[in-house]
């Protein structure tokens, strides 16, 4: 019988609490940073090992929507004033831990520039260089509707040939902004 006592300390001490000290991860799915437009749609996850209880932005509450509260998918409207923009994005679990997201925003609705340097023809060969240029930065050059290797940047050189009458050149720039020519 003196044998219960100790069994009964030794079955206890496996039983060892633990404590949550995991703060939910933010992410955010939707492009963003640089936008065209003042409202837009973010669209974004927190992840935490027990479950998220709540999401706030600026400090109201938004919906989770249906899904795992382990991996809590949420979104939500901006509106931006100005030119530039800042949403906190907290994200709170049951142990009272806080993961926090400072999501920085700017509005650009200025269209990239294109400028041709240099049109050669000859007979249905084409062959068009230029510098694309935006004030957020150029994120993709294509030349008849074919996606060019560059290197984004504010400043952009780049070289194409095709073929036909002329070259139909699209800037796009990293808020999604378009400007498009057609070099004769």
């Amino acid at each position: 019988m003196a044998f219960l006592p100790v069994l009964g300390l030794l079955l206890l001490s496996g039983c060892a609490r633990t404590t949550d000290t995991f703060k939910p991860r933010i992410s955010i799915s939707s492009a963003v940073g640089v936008a065209r437009e003042k409202s837009f749609l973010v669209d974004g996850y927190a992840l935490d090992d027990m479950g998220v209880t709540q999401i706030t932005v600026d400090g109201k509450a938004i919906p989770i929507l249906p899904g795992s509260r382990k991996l809590a998918h949420f979104q939500f409207k901006t509106l931006i004033e100005g030119t530039q923009g800042k949403y906190t994005i907290k994200a709170f679990d049951a142990a009272g831990n806080v993961g926090v997201l400072v999501l920085p925003i700017s509005v650009d609705a200025v269209k990239p520039t294109i400028q041709i340097t240099r049109f050669e023809k000859s007979g249905n060969a084409i062959r068009v260089s230029g510098v694309a240029g935006d004030n957020s930065g150029v994120a993709q050059v294509l030349v008849d509707g074919n996606r060019l290797n560059i290197t984004p940047g504010p400043r952009v050189e780049f070289f194409a040939e095709t073929t036909g009458i002329w070259a139909d050149i699209t800037v796009i720039d990293t808020a999604g902004n378009q400007a498009t020519l057609r070099a004769r």
